[in-house]
């Protein structure tokens, strides 16, 4: 049952949502458009408000359905996490889009917040008082992101949960490499 649930959050996590909303809203390709990101930022940039908000909305909700699955069934805690990690892991490289995905924020966010609702203040914090050290939304953001398996192990303290929660980040790092490598270049 284990490994249909795995298999059920990859494909969960390929349904591309930016994809489905610039083809069925927009007639467009987003691929082919901005950034050339199937994601909510791209879509945002490109369409508007509205485009965001739909596509933010259902990329995070692939995220809290496969932690949800996973409650239903009675799965750990760990198993839930490789669940998330799953479907992030297809929207990164969705085979509904030959392995072209977004970057995971969106499924990522909705996943932990269906994990643990406490994320929430905690990304709000960390994302406020880096901010104006930062001064840009995605460095602000990911750092924010690493404030999350500190506080979840010290509530859960479970060890295999932390590895797992930093495993997830990394893959969200990995996914923002180029964009890191740009805004950490030194100006000049």
């Amino acid at each position: 049952m284990i490994w249909l649930y795995f298999i059920f959050s990859y494909f969960i996590g390929s349904i591309m949502f930016g994809f489905l909303v610039s083809k069925g809203l927009y007639r467009n390709d987003i691929r082919r458009q901005g950034t050339g990101n199937v994601g909510a930022r791209n879509a945002g940039r490109l369409y508007g408000k509205t485009a965001f908000v739909l596509i933010f909305l259902g990329d995070a909700l692939k995220g809290a359905l496969v932690i949800f699955a996973a409650r239903y069934f009675e799965f750990s805690e760990p198993i839930q996490l490789i669940g998330l990690a799953l479907a992030i892991l297809g929207h990164l490289k969705p085979i509904t889009l030959k392995f072209q995905g977004g970057k995971g924020i969106s499924t990522f966010i909705g996943g932990m917040i269906a994990f643990d609702p406490i994320v929430v203040p905690v990304i709000i914090l960390a994302f406020a008082i880096l901010y104006p050290f930062l001064k840009s939304f995605t460095l602000a953001g990911l750092g924010a992101f690493l404030f999350i398996p500190a506080v979840l192990f010290f509530k859960h303290m479970d060890w295999i949960q932390l590895i797992l929660e930093i495993v997830i980040i990394v893959m969200l790092y990995l996914a923002h490499l180029e964009n890191l490598k740009e805004r950490l270049k030194p100006n000049g």
